[in-house]
C-alpha cells in the first residue's frame, strides 16, 4: 500500500470510528481509533441559532474547524455541495438557506458517516438533501452543475489537494462560489514542523500553507481568493475561512460519454 493510500485509509478509518460513537453513544469524543476534538473544533463554533432545530447527532458528529456558511451566502434556489459532509449538519442547514428550490449534496467516502447523515436527514425531515459517497477527489456529479461548494476542515485530510481545487472548479457553473472552512499553516511553517503540531487525521499535518493554498485554487482557475484566519488550532496553525469564484466566463467542459446530466451515486 503506498504513503497516499496508507494516509486515507487512516483519515478513513478515524472518521468512522467518530460516526460509530455518534452512532452508540451520541458524542464524538477521542476514543479508541477516533477523531480528538477540542474547543477549535465542532458545534460550539455554530451559533446557538443555527444548532437550534437540528438531530442532537448531526450536532454531535460536528467535528469541523469553522461554519462555512459564514462566507458561502446561500440563497434561495442554490445547489450546494458539502465535500467532506459527515454526519451532516452543513447539509442540513445549507437546505434550510436554498429553500423548497434548491438542493444540498453531501459527499463522503466513509460508509459510516453516510448512515449516520441520512438517519440525520430523515430526523430533520428534509427533503431537499441527497448524500453521495465518493471521494472528494473525483466527485461523482456532472460538470457545472453546482452553484456552491464548501467544506469544513476536510481538503487539508486530501492527499491530493490539486485534484480537490479542480474537481471543485468543474462541478461549479460559470459564476459559481466556494465556501470553505479550512485549518491553514502561516507560510513559515515547513511540512516538517506542521506535521510536529498534530497528526494527519486530526487536520494539523496535512494542512497547506497560507500561500501554498492561494496557489493551488487560483492555479484550478478560481479568482478572487480570500482567505481569513479566524481563531489559532496549533501554534502557527489557524482555522480559516477561504472564499473564491469560478469567472463566470470560464466554459464548462463538455459531459463525458455516457455522463447523463445529473447523474450521481447515491449512498441509498
Amino acid at each position: 500500500m503506498s504513503e497516499q493510500s496508507e494516509l486515507r485509509e487512516t483519515v478513513r478509518a478515524g472518521y468512522a470510528a467518530a460516526a460509530l460513537q455518534v452512532t452508540e453513544s451520541g458524542t464524538a469524543c477521542c476514543g479508541t481509533g477516533g477523531v480528538e476534538v477540542d474547543e477549535n473544533f465542532g458545534a460550539g463554533l455554530y451559533a446557538a441559532e443555527e444548532r437550534e432545530g437540528l438531530p442532537a447527532e448531526a450536532v454531535a458528529a460536528s467535528l469541523g474547524c469553522g461554519n462555512p456558511l459564514a462566507v458561502a451566502e446561500l440563497r434561495d434556489g442554490d445547489r450546494v455541495l458539502d465535500l467532506g459532509s459527515g454526519g451532516g449538519i452543513d447539509v442540513l442547514l445549507s437546505a434550510r438557506r436554498v429553500g423548497p428550490s434548491g438542493k444540498a449534496y453531501g459527499l463522503d467516502m466513509t460508509e459510516e458517516m453516510l448512515a449516520l447523515a441520512l438517519a440525520n436527514a430523515k430526523k430533520a425531515g428534509a427533503t431537499n438533501v441527497e448524500f453521495l459517497k465518493g471521494a472528494i477527489e473525483s466527485v461523482p456529479l456532472p460538470a457545472g452543475t453546482i452553484d456552491v461548494v464548501i467544506s469544513n476542515c476536510v481538503i487539508n485530510l486530501s492527499v491530493d489537494k490539486p485534484a480537490v481545487f479542480a474537481e471543485m472548479f468543474r462541478v461549479l457553473a460559470p459564476g459559481g462560489r466556494i465556501g470553505v472552512s479550512d485549518v491553514v499553516a502561516e507560510d513559515r511553517l515547513t511540512p516538517e514542523e506542521r506535521a510536529k503540531r498534530g497528526n494527519y487525521v486530526g487536520c494539523i499535518a496535512g494542512a497547506l500553507s497560507f500561500a501554498e493554498y492561494r496557489a493551488g485554487l487560483e492555479t484550478a482557475g478560481f479568482t478572487g481568493v480570500e482567505i481569513t484566519p479566524t481563531h489559532a488550532v496549533a501554534d502557527g496553525m489557524h482555522s480559516a475561512l477561504v472564499r473564491a469564484t469560478k469567472p463566470a466566463t470560464a466554459a464548462t467542459p463538455l459531459p463525458l460519454a455516457g455522463e447523463e446530466a445529473g447523474g450521481s451515486s447515491c449512498c441509498c
